[in-house]
């Protein structure tokens, strides 16, 4: 199958230029760069890079320990696993997830670039707005639902503290009551504060709700245990008949890629905040500390709580709201809410705020700042609605799980596009260069290759993802859209195109 031709890549082959260019100096020696690719917010890293491991280390726990987080993992119980085979696949999908975080991650450290601007090398300096605006929907939809989540929690809290607040929670408006209006606004105001005040904020908050929330799950744990008699079934399987021992396997890979499935969007665009990285070395040790460490400790306390939770109601309880409100003592049930709703709006700000405001910026550089792109996610965040979004698990399976699915494709184009075409090597300065004759110009813009690469197995892991008769393969619709994606990448590249 033949693709779209693309035009030899010009100019003289020479080493990247040094991605730590002050950008006021970055303008002034490239004349032909313009405000169609360019502001200050997308610009090379200026200077050397302030995240250091310890950043990346609190950045992996503010990603790992949230409300949907623990959902996703308790979640799998239904799949027929019981308790050690769903950490297993947990602990599995981490260590496949440690990969994919070190391509992106040290590619991002490297070139210095956020992860819209880095997708030009693939797809095109304009072509790169393709997967930034898939990015930015999905990174808005989680945003607008993990905020709402958030807000139920900050809602208990008050309900608990303050009785006078019930009468607030009887009065409706667009599905939310009065109390719930308010929580969801102090929240949303909060997060887009963190945000408006830029990426040094965005770094000391995460420091500060990463480890919070580890205060919440153990109090939260400890108490279910105390419910529970201290009872703990591992072998038990919650979702029905165990399955053999092939089916179990197939089960506890599904889960290992499930797993991966679930931060594809934050790994994806994990440059965003590597660029940032003091040293290549940082990124590694941030990666293996704060990914493995902090994800598999949460996975165990997790399942720990589903398990007791299973003890005491019956079934495993996937929300722990529900559990907090069950609480009985008003000083844990303070101190849980406060941890929860402070470790949501961390992982909301880093893998959902921090990603949709930079390919807002990168749609329209010339009106849209990083701030700018912030506000819009922010607004289209209570747009969207996003408590009958979730309260619709078949808009959420079909919408968010279909673009979702894309996400793979994207990844395994972009990857092979860096590390085995251009064998690393980047021009940097003609990332922001609107030229036909410049590296990364192709068509118009648009690297039609990759495109056409990107749409056909893009098309292939959506039909997995949501097409009933692909049930038992959906869970590996990011390995399919990765090996997939950049198979044919390769395949349609030009052979006799220059890379410089």
């Amino acid at each position: 199958m033949s693709a779209p031709a693309a035009p030899r890549e010009k100019g003289p082959s020479k080493p990247a230029v040094d991605p730590t260019v002050h950008p006021a100096s970055f303008l002034e020696d490239h004349h032909r760069s313009n405000h169609r690719l360019y502001n200050d917010d997308i610009a090379p890293r200026n200077g050397h890079g302030t995240w250091g491991t310890g950043n990346l280390f609190n950045w992996w726990m503010s990603a790992w320990h949230s409300l949907g987080g623990y959902a996703f993992a308790v979640g799998l119980f239904a799949l027929g696993l019981n308790g050690w085979q769903t950490l297993l696949g947990l602990s599995l999908g981490m260590l496949i997830m440690l990969g994919a975080a070190n391509l992106m991650g040290m590619a991002g450290q490297k070139v210095g670039v956020p992860f819209a601007v880095f997708a030009r090398m693939a797809f095109g300096v304009f072509g790169a707005n393709i997967p930034a605006l898939i990015r930015a929907v999905v990174a808005v939809a989680w945003y607008g639902i993990q905020t709402y989540l958030a807000a139920m929690a900050v809602k208990i809290l008050v309900v608990r503290v303050w009785s006078g607040a019930e009468s607030l929670d009887s009065v409706g408006f667009l599905g939310l009551s009065g109390l719930e209006w308010i929580c969801l606004l102090a929240l949303w105001g909060l997060q887009l504060l963190v945000l408006q005040r830029g990426m040094e904020t965005v770094k000391k908050f995460s420091d500060f709700a990463g480890p919070t929330i580890w205060v919440a799950m153990l109090a939260l744990a400890v108490w279910v245990l105390y419910q529970a008699d201290w009872k703990l079934d591992w072998n038990s399987n919650f979702g029905g008949e165990a399955p053999s021992f092939w089916g179990g396997l197939i089960l506890i890979c599904g889960a290992a890629f499930s797993t991966l499935s679930y931060m594809a969007g934050p790994i994806l665009n994990f440059a965003d905040f590597t660029r940032l990285g003091k040293s290549p070395e940082s990124v590694r040790r941030g990666n293996s500390l704060g990914l493995v460490i902090n994800g598999i400790a949460f996975a165990v306390v997790s399942v720990v709580i589903g398990i007791a939770s299973a003890e005491v109601y019956g079934i495993p309880v996937t929300d722990p709201i529900a559990l907090i409100a069950e609480i009985d003592n008003v000083a844990l049930v303070l101190i849980a809410a406060v941890a929860v709703s402070s470790a949501q709006v961390g992982v909301n700000v880093i893998c959902n705020f921090v990603s949709a405001s930079f390919d807002f910026a990168h749609l329209w550089p010339k009106r849209i700042s990083f701030k700018i792109g912030g506000a819009i996610t922010a607004v289209l965040s209570i747009v969207i609605m996003p408590w009958k979004v979730y309260s619709t698990p078949v808009l959420v399976n079909t919408f968010l799980g279909g673009v979702a699915a894309l996400i793979g494709p994207l990844f395994g184009i972009i990857m092979a596009d860096f590390y085995i075409r251009r064998r690393q090597r980047v021009r940097i300065e003609q990332l922001y260069v609107d030229n036909p004759d410049s590296s990364y110009h192709y068509t118009n813009g648009v690297n039609w290759r990759n495109v056409t690469a990107f749409g056909l197995a893009g098309a292939v892991t959506m039909i997995i993802a949501l097409v009933n008769a692909f049930d038992d393969v959906a869970a590996f619709s990011w390995p399919i859209g990765v090996v997939l994606g950049a198979s044919l990448s390769l395949l349609f590249q030009d052979r006799k195109q220059t890379i410089d």
